[in-house]
């Protein structure tokens, strides 16, 4: 049985929300690498306004793993929803909300329900490393962001 793991965690971004959501939902082939991964292949597929597949190919040493996101997009709301219909991790999803913090700044908010098949795991070590991970890999994106504006 499959174990869920969430997790939650805020991010500053140094630039105004709105510009934040665009930056940040305006998919390229090249994201992993602003998250310091290279070894990351993303196609990115627009089904339709506000309906876009990514498709991210990990290579690793015990060889290719793929993952499908179907991302549902609400930039009326400034959020997002990321839902893995593939992979390892296939029906996890996860929640990105964008607040105003000043006309200059804003916060991320991200809440994820991962979904882990080995039910050996330790949840709460896992929801830790999890949040870790994304913890890290977001700082990078604000900095990236911050150099880009």
């Amino acid at each position: 049985m499959p174990v869920t793991v969430k997790y939650h965690f805020s991010q500053r971004l140094p630039i105004p929300a709105k510009e934040a959501f665009d930056w940040c939902t305006d998919f390229d082939p090249k994201d992993h690498t602003l998250m310091g991964d290279e070894n990351v292949e993303r196609s990115v597929t627009r089904l339709a306004r506000g309906l876009v597949i990514l498709k991210d190919t990990f290579h690793t040493s015990s060889g290719a793993v793929e993952k499908q996101k179907l991302v549902h997009l609400h930039p009326d709301q400034l959020t997002w929803v990321s839902t893995h219909l593939t992979g390892p991790n296939k029906h996890s999803q996860f929640l990105y909300v964008i607040t105003p913090q000043n006309k200059d700044a804003c916060v991320l908010n991200f809440t994820a329900l991962h979904v882990e098949y080995d039910d050996k795991v330790d949840a709460e070590l896992l929801s830790a490393k999890l949040c870790k991970e994304a913890v890290d890999a977001w700082k990078l994106l604000a900095r990236a962001m911050n150099a880009q504006s």
